[in-house]
């Protein structure tokens, strides 16, 4: 066998040259870079996503509080009118109480 001249050609194909290293390198950094690019707006994703829940949830409680605030306010417009009620009635008893005894005693001295 007679030995080969050294190729000033492209590189054989078992020995990569210096520029297809570095393209594969670089390649190899994009892929990483776009990796972690692609995960960065998955997890904003799912931040935004978190955040519209949440806002969607806030918007619920303060519907909520309305809701049950108004009801609180009608229920004590009732309660204070059920008071005013129970004074008129007990009012009401306390002089039918003093005409029936009025009569009883009237009745027992005659």
């Amino acid at each position: 066998m007679t030995p080969r001249p050294p190729s000033s050609g492209p590189a054989a194909p078992d020995m990569p040259s210096p520029e297809a290293s570095a393209l594969e390198a670089a390649t190899r950094r994009l892929s990483a870079a776009l990796d972690a690019l692609e995960a960065a707006v998955e997890r904003r994703r799912d931040a935004d996503r978190d955040e519209d829940e949440l806002a969607t949830r806030i918007h619920v409680l303060g519907a909520d509080r309305s809701r049950l605030a108004d009801e609180l306010d009608g229920a004590l417009m009732r309660s204070r009118q059920l008071e005013r009620t129970n004074r008129e009635i007990s009012e009401r008893l306390d002089g039918a109480i003093d005409t029936i005894r009025t009569v009883i005693k009237g009745e027992e001295s005659s």
